[in-house]
């Protein structure tokens, strides 16, 4: 008890300060422990501070790698966000561009979840319908109830690797896809949204079930080629057959709806063997180049029910009614591989093409250049945003000529997309009206001020920026975007404008927009080697179809004599279990 208490008491004899000051010497000496320790002490909190550092940064980067990882991983899967979609793995690391811009990424993740907010309100309130009204919350039945915004948008899934939601459509497409339905089909509609987004589907992923239901479609669309020209009627009965055309019409086929369907039928034909398909609308064009023009231009017009076929005075335009069959003679000969075989199809769009540079005219002041309308020998100086196609058809097809010729058409390419964009900028909204009319005094006056979420600006950016590498077309394309994200996306989904003036929304969210829309924005940002051009072609729904090689007679020795045999075989790619990078 005694030695406790005496030991206690030494202890707090060094604790008293007193007792240092007697003691100089153990003074310095404690001075300078305390030094020490304080300086051990902190260089250990800074060692654990950089070394936290340190480890957050090794996180990030094991985190990028992670990202970079699955990336490719998915390359030739549904699962990650860059598709190879190469004809084969040897050349996957000649084609891959490491190299992705940040800014490019940035933007192409701010398109995804665009897409995802559309599917997802889809999803939620129109889910199996043919397309969404966000403002009611509820889905209509625009094209019979065939799931039009759900086909239309598979690839555009599968393209950015949003797996969960293509597998949910695929589901859809395998148990309740339906089309034995008693409904008057728009042939041109149906062929562009349903047969080309499933035959895309089927190209892209390798699932027998999107070609069976691409052909059970497709043989019920083929009784309205049945007419003494071949010209196909636009209108039949999914049910009944009783192919027909509009009223409004007077009876006349349209020349976009009836020879916009060669991408589709001719790879229908591809694929599944049968030529019957490529038999049908081949001699749509072999008919039509019997008397065709010296200038290449067509009237929108024609009789289908004539001995031979015959032109209907009408007026002739690259916009409604006449877009896509000038854009289809410049992809049906892509789709071939550029041969011999499909030389007919070049042939005819060049002749247009010298056709087209006759309706073209520029503004004053600022030189803006437009593409008339023609109804006889009156040019009408109105241009469709539809018309805004042809500065990525010119651009696509200048590789064809020789090098005056291909640069003459690339630089009306660029002229053209430059009045499409100022379209965009000069309304209040920065988004396009349906249509504009040019003056004398003024360079363009809005016409028709709807704006329905069209897609064909941002299309032709795409392949500016595809052909020329300028990045420029990007930025256009991201103001466009940021203006659509401004005035048309709202709690449930996206709309277009009544009035581009004054931005009132209406209360649809077209299929195209996700079809077409968001995955030419989302390419705009992908590197080159998502969907290459040199391996794939886009039929006018922005439906990737796989280019085959054709060294058939089938344009040479008429249409009744197709031969489908000897083309190159089509090679199905890779599904998602068959291989991955």
């Amino acid at each position: 008890m005694g030695r406790s208490r005496s030991s206690s008491a030494n202890m707090w004899k060094y604790m008293n300060p007193s007792y240092y000051l007697k003691r100089p010497q153990r003074l310095a000496l404690l001075f300078i422990a305390f030094v020490f320790a304080t300086f051990f002490f902190w260089d250990r909190q800074t060692l654990v501070r950089d070394h936290q550092e340190e480890i957050s940064k090794l996180h990030e980067e094991v985190m990028r790698l992670q990202d970079l990882l699955e990336e490719l991983k998915n390359g030739r899967s549904i699962a990650g966000e860059k598709p190879n979609f190469s004809r084969s793995g040897d050349d996957v690391g000649k084609k891959m561009n490491f190299l992705d811009d940040p800014v490019d990424a940035q933007r192409r993740e701010k398109v995804k979840d665009a897409m995802r907010h559309a599917w997802s309100s889809y999803e939620k309130y129109a889910w199996g319908h043919d397309e969404l009204q966000p403002q009611t919350k509820n889905g209509v039945d625009s094209f019979g109830g065939l799931g039009a915004t759900l086909i239309d948008s598979l690839d555009t899934l599968y393209i950015m690797g949003l797996d969960k939601q293509f597998q949910r459509a695929r589901e859809w497409v395998a148990n309740s896809l339906d089309f034995n339905k008693d409904y008057d089909a728009s042939v041109f509609e149906t062929t562009i949204r349903v047969v080309g987004g499933l035959l895309s589907a089927y190209d892209l992923s390798g699932d027998k079930l999107f070609l069976d239901k691409a052909q059970d479609i497709a043989d019920r669309l083929l009784p309205a080629w049945n007419t003494p020209t071949g010209i196909p009627y636009n209108i039949i009965n999914l049910s009944h057959g009783n192919p027909h055309n509009h009223r409004w019409t007077a009876g006349y086929s349209i020349l976009a709806d009836s020879a916009s369907e060669q991408l589709e039928f001719i790879a229908l034909s591809q694929r599944t063997g049968d030529p019957k398909y490529q038999q049908k609308v081949e001699k749509v064009i072999l008919e039509l180049s019997r008397n065709f023009p010296d200038d290449g231009l067509l009237p929108i017009h024609i009789n289908p029910a004539g001995e031979e076929v015959e032109f209907v005075y009408s007026t002739i335009t690259f916009g409604a009614m006449g877009d896509s069959f000038y854009e289809y003679l410049l992809k049906a000969w892509i789709q071939g591989n550029r041969t011999a075989a499909v030389g007919r199809y070049r042939k005819m769009w060049e002749t247009s093409m010298q056709g087209l540079l006759s309706l073209v005219r520029r503004t004053s002041p600022s030189s803006f250049a437009y593409i008339g309308e023609k109804l006889g020998d009156l040019l009408n100086h109105k241009m469709d945003e539809l018309a805004c196609f042809a500065p990525g058809m010119l651009a696509l097809g200048s590789s064809g000529y020789g090098p005056d010729k291909s640069q003459k058409f690339l630089s009306l390419a660029e002229e053209l997309a430059w009045t499409c964009y100022n379209f965009y900028q000069s309304t209040p909204t920065k988004l396009a009206g349906e249509n504009y009319s040019f003056g004398k005094s003024q360079d363009m006056t809005v016409g028709t001020s709807w704006n329905i979420l069209r897609p064909e600006t941002v299309e032709s950016l795409f392949y500016l920026w595809r052909l020329t590498g300028n990045k420029t077309y990007q930025e256009w394309g991201w103001n466009i975007f940021q203006a659509f994200e401004k005035n048309s996306r709202i709690k449930s989904g996206y709309v277009g404008l009544k009035d581009v003036n004054t931005g009132v929304q209406d209360n649809m969210m077209q299929s195209f927009f996700l079809a077409e829309t968001l995955k030419y924005l989302y390419l705009l940002y992908s590197p080159y080697s998502i969907i290459p051009l040199d391996e794939w072609v886009f039929n006018t729904e922005a439906h990737p179809i796989k280019i085959v090689t054709r060294n058939d007679r089938a344009m040479s020795s008429g249409a009744g004599r197709s031969s489908v045999g000897q083309q190159k075989l089509y090679r199905r790619p890779q599904s998602r279990r068959e291989g991955r990078w």
